[in-house]
Order: C-alpha cells, then structure tokens, then sequence
C-alpha cells in the first residue's frame, strides 16, 4: 500500500458507518465463543469443500472440537478473503501475533476468546473498534421487535416467506399470529401485510428486503410482492432487492453452504417494477459480478434504482474492485450505496469493511487523485458519500 492509499485508507477509516445490511441477532449481537465466530457459513462450507466432514458440525460435538476441526483444514484455504478476515480478526480482538492460523492455536484462541467475549463491555468494544454506529437487522415478518435498541439496531421487515411460502401451513399460522388475519384471499392479505408495515414502521424499520431467485419476474396486481412494492411505497421504505440466488443446489452442503447463483437473471424481469414505482428505491444486490454492469446501466438511468453493496459471491477483493471502479466511472455517487457487511456476528464488521476501505481507498487514488480528477479532501468526500451520506438519505435514519 503507497502513501497515498494508506493516507487515505487512514481518514476512510475515520468515517463513523452505518451498516446497511446484516443478519445480526440484537438480543445477541456479538460472539460469546470462537464456535460464534468460525460457525459463519464461510468457514464451514469452505472446510467442508476441502476434505472437513461435515459431522464435525454436528449440534452434539464439542464446539471446542469443531473449532479444531476447522483450523485443521484452515491451511487449505488460507488463500481466501474469508481468511483473511478471520486473520484480521484474530489479531485485533484476541491478540493473536503469528504469521498463520493452525489447529495448534486453538486452545490459545478459544480461552481468549472466552475470556474477551465474557466482558460486560464486549459489544460496545467491537463497535467502537469497527467505527459502526448503527446496524440494519434482517427481521421476520412475526418479529415483536422488542428487547432491544432500535436506534441502534434498526429493524428491516425481511419478506421472502411472504412472496414464497404462503402456501404452507406453518408461515399462515405465523401471520395470523402476528396480525390477527389469516390472509386466506387478496384482500385479507393485503390487510396482514399493512397490519406488518404499521407495526414494523411504528418500532423505528427503515426498509423491507427480499431475496429472489434467477426465474423470478414480478407480476403487477394481486401478487404478494407486488401488494410488497404498494406498501414500501405508502409507507415510504426503500425495498432491498437481492437478485439471484438459487436455493439447495448442494443438498449435501452445510447449513447455508448449499445456495449459488447461474446466469439466467436479468433485471429487465423488474423493468416493469422499477416502472410502475417511480417513488420506491429500489436497493438492487446482485449476487455475481457479471450482472454488474447491468445494475450499473439500471441505475444509470432509473432514477429509482440504487446500486447496493457487493453480495455474498460477489464479495471478494478483487470482484469488488472491478465492481467499484464501474460504479464509479458510471453512475451518480449519490446513487451508491458503497458496502454492508451481511455478517452475523459484529467481530465481522471489521475486517469486512476493512476490505472495502482499502479497495475504495485505491480505486479513489488511482481513477481519481492521481489523474487530478480529485483532490484528497474530494476523494474523502465521496468515500463518505458512499458509505455514509447516502445510507442516512436513502433510509432516513
């Protein structure tokens, strides 16, 4: 890293975040354990992959064991990003000062780590370390939304079950709980889904979010994602729109270890939506990198449409960088919104925002200061726009 990039990865780092996008549990944000940690999907489907059974993930073993067992087969993955973020990890919560991570640090990592995550003080640490002031949750539509601090972690009504899962029994009997109305026809569903948007909105939620296969094209009138779209725009809540995903490709995989993506999606499947919702945003993800540069063109001329941080496969340096530069060269930076984090876990905000700062900190010094495009403290200036200003404009918070 030259001066220049470390200069500004320094001052980008400065910039106090918001995180658009987790899977954070507020009643217990941050890791009690190095189980809570090397659990995230990426550490179990990657040893799983290389040669890990996937018994050793089994509820029964001792999590202290299964955290052997992943480190035993982190020497075959210590080329990846996701490692790179436990190594980083590692380093600035539990002290550790080797060079690589093996099964013979386990023990050392599991008593720091017990001993750390144990303090009163844990979670406001890992914050204030991070430079996160706020975090957006992904919440059941039957979530009470009580017990904890909205405006610290501030609610976002997830809808998948709604749009995919209404035919079975057990998502009807929730949304009869939460609302009171079983939503047997179109009109007692629209009045559910109202009853949810009131309660999600009157307990601090800034957006609605769902995530959608590549065949997935939404259909104007009785649809439930449709009546989704009608409420976002009543209740004036951006809708999160993750592209992409296929489900239980690899039914012998880990716990969410077995989705992936393929090439038929487009986004002129929501060309009829981003047309009929003129007063939605629509914060687009796209789960690979070659749909980019069509989210780039969509946002380019839908005044509605945002770009939205870089999804799951999508999140790997050097993905991320070709992404970021593409963005930047062609859409309005207003229209951004830089990175989220996904994690479930607050010691991942970290090393995952770190990730991008260094990335934006390079693109913004060779495609901007270098050329003279930019001065520094304009650099700066849209580093925060990206990761800051635009999150507080777009949600409203």
């Amino acid at each position: 890293m030259d001066a220049l990039v470390r200069d500004l990865f320094a001052e980008i780092c400065r910039i106090p975040l918001i995180d658009p996008h987790s899977h954070i549990n507020p009643h217990r944000p941050a890791s009690r354990t190095l189980d809570d940690i090397l659990g995230y999907h990426y550490y179990t489907e990657l040893a799983h992959s290389c040669g890990m059974d996937r018994a050793c993930l089994a509820p029964e073993i001792d999590p202290r064991e299964r955290v052997r067992a992943i480190l035993a087969h982190m020497d075959r993955f210590d080329n990846t990003a996701q490692y790179a973020w436990f190594l980083e990890i590692a380093r600035t919560f539990l002290d550790f000062q080797g060079e690589r991570l093996t099964a013979a640090d386990a023990d050392h990592l599991w008593n720091a780590a017990e001993s750390k995550m144990s303090r009163p003080d844990w979670e406001n640490d890992v914050l204030r370390r991070s430079n996160i002031e706020r975090v957006f949750l992904t919440n059941d539509f039957d979530d009470p939304l009580e017990g904890f601090d909205t405006s610290r972690y501030i609610p976002c009504l997830r809808t998948d079950d709604l749009v995919f899962h209404l035919d079975k029994p057990e998502v009807r009997r929730r949304l009869a709980q939460a609302t009171g109305i079983e939503g047997s026809d179109t009109i007692e569903l629209r009045k559910a889904i109202r009853k949810l948007f009131e309660h999600f909105t009157a307990r601090g939620a800034k957006a609605c979010a769902i995530s959608l296969p590549p065949d997935f094209s939404p259909r104007p009138g009785t649809d439930p994602f449709w009546i989704l779209a009608e409420h976002c725009r009543e209740f004036q809540l951006p809708f999160d729109l993750m592209i992409g995903v296929n489900r239980r490709v690899y039914r012998a995989g880990v716990h969410q270890g077995q989705d992936l993506f393929d090439g038929r999606t487009s986004l002129i499947q929501y060309a009829e939506l981003f047309n009929a919702f003129p007063e939605v945003t629509f914060c687009v993800s796209v789960l690979s990198s070659g749909q980019n540069q069509e989210l780039a063109a969509y946002s380019w001329i839908f005044p509605n449409v945002v770009t939205n941080g870089h999804w799951w496969y999508s999140n790997v340096p050097a993905y991320i960088e070709g992404d970021l530069r593409a963005r930047l060269q062609a859409v309005p930076k207003t229209k951004q919104i830089g990175y989220y984090s996904d994690m479930y876990k607050l010691e991942f905000g970290l090393p995952k925002f770190n990730m991008y700062r260094r990335l934006l900190a390079r693109v913004l010094a060779d495609d901007f200061v270098r050329p003279g495009i930019l001065s520094e403290t304009g650099a700066l200036d849209l580093a925060r726009c990206l990761l800051r200003d635009n999150v507080e404009r777009i949600f409203r918070v």
